[in-house]
């Protein structure tokens, strides 16, 4: 092992789902040594699944190997890069791409140890600072019997997180959703004043914790041209102004409802930092479109730090090398940054609402 400065935050990272593309990612992205002078790594997954990936990838292992439930070095013993290995666990490789239960159970078990050790006090040897989660397959955890959408929302149960949402992060849009994964004629029954003015809040604090001081938050309506003053629907009058109101009041710089269709380009263009949507293909279309690559999706609320790519577990190209590691890269950078900063900045009460 490497004697490493004992104040670099440690950021795990949990391989996703088996069959997909997570080795692959994971492998590429923290094979860079120059990351290794920024923060010190936890993998949890298959150490022979990490090897594969990177005997394709021609990179040599570069990592250390514990087995689940071992002993693990902390503080300035820890290696730049140490692989927790799920050994005993029931997979025998190769296993073919798609979703399966075998591949949600494994996915699953990753990262609930991940959760268990970032919810740890920092003075214990297994906390984290941070977590980057690597896709996994929603049909894959429901084939294995879980119930839970994603990791957001099993995130956000395992905190006991009284608020949640999520945020994407990209170089030219940031955007928090209102409702996540939620069936698009549902979206209607579960958008509240409360939720909406959460989102705000949430989507204001992101930006001050990426350093920007006076956010101006641009807030979507709902329907076509935002309800066109109720013809189109009310929900944009009976819900969304409402919330935007509240957070006006609070001295949160926040505009809207403004018609989805021609926000965004305003918000790309730099008028605005940060745009609240009111469901996910509302959001998440103009992000990948401007910044697949690029985009991470980090969940507000917590009081642990999570980011991810924004892409899935992409089985079509599992196993073959072809998988792009940008937008995990860019996930475990941002991790980096807000674990770093955290330890660094006092702990503050916040300052949300309890609107509902």
């Amino acid at each position: 092992m490497t004697s490493r400065d004992d104040n670099l935050p440690v950021i795990g990272v949990s391989m996703g789902d088996p069959t997909g593309i997570g080795a692959e990612v994971v492998v590429k992205a923290l094979a860079d040594p120059s990351l290794h002078e920024t923060a010190r790594f936890v993998v949890y997954g298959r150490n022979e699944l990490l090897t594969l990936a990177a005997d394709r990838a021609g990179i040599r292992p570069y990592w250390f190997r514990v087995a689940q439930g071992s002993d693990r070095a902390r503080g300035s013993l820890l290696p730049p890069v140490t692989v927790v290995d799920f050994h005993d666990v029931d997979f025998t490789p190769p296993l073919e791409a798609g979703p399966g239960r075998t591949g949600g159970h494994l996915s699953k078990q990753f990262v609930e140890e991940a959760i268990a050790d970032a919810l740890l006090e920092p003075t214990d040897e297994r906390h984290i600072d941070g977590l980057v989660t690597a896709p996994i397959c929603k049909e894959s955890w429901s084939l294995a019997g879980f119930k839970w959408p994603g990791h957001t929302e099993l995130l956000a149960h395992r905190t006991k997180a009284k608020q949640q949402a999520m945020a994407f992060v990209s170089p030219r849009l940031k955007v928090v959703l209102a409702t996540a994964h939620v069936p698009l004629m549902n979206v209607k029954d579960v958008l509240t004043i409360g939720r909406v003015h959460e989102s705000i809040e949430l989507g204001h604090e992101l930006c001050r914790r990426l350093g920007v001081d006076r956010p101006r938050i641009a807030v979507c309506g709902l329907n076509p041209h935002a309800g066109e003053n109720g013809i189109l629907g009310d929900e944009d009058g009976r819900i969304i102004a409402p919330a935007i109101d509240v957070a006006v009041q609070q001295g949160i710089d926040a505009t809207g409802p403004h018609p989805a269709d021609t926000i965004f380009i305003a918000a790309a263009s730099g008028k605005y930092d940060l745009v609240v949507a009111m469901y996910h293909d509302q959001g998440l279309i103009p992000v990948k479109l401007l910044g697949w690559d690029k985009a991470i999706n980090i969940t507000l609320g917590l009081p642990i730090i999570r980011t991810s790519p924004d892409h899935g577990t992409a089985f079509d190209i599992a196993g073959r090398n072809k998988a792009d590691a940008g937008s995990i890269r860019c996930a475990i950078e941002l991790a980096i940054e807000l674990a770093t900063r955290r330890r660094h900045e006092p702990t503050k009460p916040s300052s949300r609402s309890r609107l509902r």
